[in-house]
């Protein structure tokens, strides 16, 4: 894939988040085998470590939007190569069950594959997330 179109594999899952697609639509952009890895507490919140598949891409942002509050997510650059492309930014969320917020910093490395995305790697302040969510 070239860096444009990473760049607009990444635009397409940003507004697909943000719009509030339903999950299993935006799920439609990674590949079957989809690894999802967000670093942290394991068992601190439910899509805390590695997943892989389609349907477990879905099932992230179902539980994402089922124990948060968005307050803030603002996306600052999206850099791309031939094969990734990471969307860096700032965010802020409420954890619904504790009323804790967590800011952070973030970047979340996408690996693209044949047009879909292969590997969606999510870093950020996982031991905020892991007060926030305690």
């Amino acid at each position: 894939m070239s860096q444009h179109e990473n760049i607009r594999i990444a635009q397409e899952l940003l507004a697909g988040i943000g719009e509030r697609r339903d999950p299993a639509v935006i799920a439609d952009g990674f590949t079957e085998d989809a690894l999802v890895e967000i670093q942290g507490d394991e068992g601190a919140l439910p899509w805390i470590g590695r997943k892989r598949g389609r349907s477990r891409v879905a099932d992230f942002l179902r539980d994402v939007r089922a124990k948060t509050d968005p307050v803030r997510f603002d996306v600052t650059e999206i850099l791309a190569s031939d094969a990734r492309a990471v969307i860096v930014g700032e965010l802020a969320t409420r954890i619904k069950a504790t009323g804790k917020m967590i800011a952070s910093d973030f970047a979340i490395i996408l690996t693209v594959k044949d047009g879909l995305i292969a590997r969606f790697q999510m870093l950020e302040d996982s031991f905020g997330v892991s007060t926030a969510a305690r």
